[in-house]
């Protein structure tokens, strides 16, 4: 058998899934009829906002550090993240016994921070290290501690284990809806997209699998474009696990191979899709966690009309959607969809 070019295979995904089993919860999927009239499609929302920490990074977190060594455990990880990644190591690391810094940006969501620090409580050797996302570089303060201090850095999406960890969410999703003709999922730095559609595709050739980012931070579809990374300054918008600068070396091949495209939305679009998701399916989804669903469902999206954008149409296919997390402060929660 020639090996894969890419970095994870369906295997690895599937070798994930066994791992998780038992530890991660196997999300529902949710529908709605509001949404289904809305689009002409019949829509299928993986609900990783219901995960355990909130989001589907736990996914990822915890495939990766299963697969330490005893020293590797000893030692310690240390990761970087706006929260969710964040919430991801430090739980994760909290039930395998393993001691972890993690490093966040001085204005991450408070809810996120006092979570990672709730789960890091009376683990020897934890703690959460605090930079300005805007003058700092999180990567260089991650690989500077991990030399001094040894530790193991897992980053929060650059890693074949955590890659084939997120994919585990678009294979429970087509494990419980197999006839799916697209699947939409947002994108930050690339791990989760990259995981679900290799999955994706490995379960269901002929799918089509598109990305959604920020309109703020349209890198990967600019790389996409350019044929290379591009890198950019760190977007400002409310998605904040999606203000990456740059996809991963790891990831950005599978976008390539992988993945259709890459739409954006813009805040506004987020505020509307947040709003439905609590109004019309009583469900709390941070601004993130409602890029996918925006770009299919908002009518002043990137959708030119009723379900079609530049030839695409989603009337009549059985688009799955990941919903990728909930985790928002409640009173930032309550402004963004109460205004």
């Amino acid at each position: 058998m020639t090996p894969s070019p890419l970095a994870i295979t369906l295997d690895d995904v599937q070798a994930a899934a066994a791992r998780l089993a038992g530890v991660a919860h196997r999300t529902p999927v949710l529908t709605s009829h509001t949404a289904n009239d809305r689009t002409g499609a019949q829509l299928f929302f993986k609900g990783e906002h219901l995960q355990r920490i909130g989001a589907f990074k736990f996914r990822g977190a915890y495939n990766a550090l299963a697969q330490f060594s005893p020293a590797q455990r000893r030692a310690g990880v240390i990761a970087f993240s706006s929260g969710n990644h964040a919430q991801a190591i430090a739980l994760s690391a909290r039930l395998l016994g393993i001691p972890s810094v993690i490093v966040m940006p001085q204005d991450a969501p408070p809810a996120k921070l006092a979570a990672t620090r709730g789960y890091q409580a009376g683990q020897a050797g934890s703690e959460v290290i605090l930079y300005d996302r805007y003058t700092e570089d999180r990567e260089a303060i991650g690989r500077r501690l991990a030399a001094e201090r040894g530790l193991t850095l897992i980053p929060p999406y650059d890693h074949p284990h955590v890659m084939a960890g997120q994919g585990t969410a678009a294979l429970e999703l087509l494990q419980d809806v197999p006839d799916l003709d697209a699947l939409v999922v947002c994108v930050g730095g690339g791990g989760l997209i990259a995981g679900c559609a290799v999955a994706a595709h490995g379960l269901r050739p002929g799918i089509t699998v598109w990305g959604v980012e920020p309109e703020a931070g349209d890198d990967t579809q600019q790389s996409l474009a350019r044929g290379e990374i591009v890198h950019i300054d760190t977007p400002r918008t409310i998605a904040d696990g999606a203000q990456t600068q740059h996809s991963g070396q790891l990831t950005f091949p599978v976008i390539q191979a992988l993945v259709r495209g890459v739409l954006t939305v813009n805040d506004d679009q987020l505020v509307r899709t947040m709003r439905f998701f609590a109004e019309r399916m009583k469900q709390v989804v941070e601004p993130t966690g409602c890029l996918a669903a925006a770009a299919v469902m908002d009518p002043d999206g990137p959708l030119c009309g009723p379900g079609t954008l530049a030839g695409l149409d989603w009337r009549g296919q059985r688009v799955g959607i990941i919903v990728s997390g909930g985790n928002v402060d409640l009173g930032r929660y309550a402004q963004l969809i109460g205004g």
